[in-house]
């Protein structure tokens, strides 16, 4: 029996004994408590590891790793490889999905299903030529490597596919190929207004950048109130993603500017605990560590302290980290009874019930 076990059986005897209890209450009580205990909880193991290893093999395996072989098939030969690849998984996933235990490996399929929607759409607008006014974007292998105003029908697709199919199997997973195609198309449409046909490095920057701020405020909107599916898991992936890779790339050679980014990233930590998700926390630590080892090697290059500065540092950081998860629930009472109730009231569902996080 856990500590939490025994500690819940005295709480309840002591209550019996102070007439707050009485028995046969206890006893109702004690057998929920311990059919709670009972209850198998969710966990991430290799098993899942290997599901969703095998999806995204599917996934890039059809896309980002085809191969300019692939492409000879012809247009007609891509769109109906792509429906076939893309009935197949959608028909295995359902089969999955009826079963409790095979749900999760049924909804992988469901959004690899979605994945093909890309390659039946470009096939389909190369057997019959007509790119709707957006011009040839080139080969089907460059979907994932080039930036042009002609891949935007192949996006628009996958997003409404991925929206249709969320309907039909609510699998968090299926919102990480739309969220890819949203940010996509949020390049491929500056690229088209701008004019920018080459999508110089530049704009590309600012066009991630932008986009993972609104992915964010999008993502926290929907995260006010309760979901079945946690679809913001991926969601705030790809906006700590194209967020923090749009800043990292940013080039300047002030050392206010790196400070600054510096400070950006001390943000994100802030922000993950905020709105409740570790994945802002593991960009910004990152990012910071970034900027510590340009300190390193530019700034304290030939400085002998700077090492053992830096190690002191990340000591205190883990003892930090110790005293923060030895005294997490009182510093978590703490901030909720600081924060003001117009603070509170913003904050997204997992963070205000400790719900899931990234």
């Amino acid at each position: 029996m856990s500590s939490n076990s025994s500690f819940r059986l005295e709480a309840l005897e002591a209550a019996v004994a102070a007439g707050v209890l009485d028995a046969p209450a206890a006893e109702r009580l004690k057998a929920f408590l311990a059919g709670q205990a009972a209850a198998p909880r969710p966990s991430f193991d290799v098993t899942h590891v290997l599901w969703y290893a095998g999806a995204l093999i599917i996934m890039a395996a059809m896309g980002l790793f085809s191969t300019l072989a692939f492409g000879l098939m012809g247009g007609t030969g891509l769109a109906v490889t792509g429906i076939l690849y893309g009935l197949a998984l959608w028909f295995a996933g359902g089969r999955l999905w009826r079963s409790a235990e095979t749900r999760t490996p049924g909804g992988l399929l469901i959004a690899a299903a979605v994945s093909m929607v890309p390659l039946v759409v470009f096939g389909i607008q190369q057997a019959s030529g007509n790119w709707l006014g957006l011009g040839k974007p080139g080969s089907y292998q460059t979907f994932y490597t080039y930036i042009k105003g002609g891949w935007l029908p192949m996006e628009m697709a996958t997003i409404l596919a991925g929206a249709i199919a969320t309907r039909r199997y609510p699998f968090a997973f299926i919102a990480f190929p739309v969220a890819f195609c949203l940010w996509f198309a949020s390049m491929d449409i500056a690229a088209y207004i701008a004019g920018d046909t080459r999508m110089s490095f530049d704009l590309r920057r600012k066009v991630s950048l932008i986009f993972g701020l609104l992915l964010f405020a999008a993502t926290w909107i929907y995260e006010l109130r309760k979901r079945d599916a946690d679809y913001a898991f991926w969601l705030h992936l790809v906006a700590a993603i194209t967020f923090w890779g749009g800043l990292t790339f940013q080039s300047s050679n002030s050392e206010i500017a790196k400070l600054g980014y510096c400070a950006i990233n001390i943000g994100l930590v802030a922000i993950s605990l905020f709105v409740g998700r570790r994945v802002y926390a593991v960009f910004g630590t990152i990012g910071i560590m970034v900027y510590l080892g340009h300190l390193a090697y530019q700034v304290f290059k030939d400085s002998l302290l700077f090492p053992f500065a830096l190690s002191f540092l990340g000591m205190a950081l883990v003892a930090l980290g110790i005293a923060f998860a030895r005294r997490r629930e009182a510093i978590k009472a703490r901030i909720e009874a600081w924060l003001p109730p117009a603070f509170s009231a913003v904050r997204p569902y997992p963070a205000r019930s400790d719900n899931r996080q990234v």
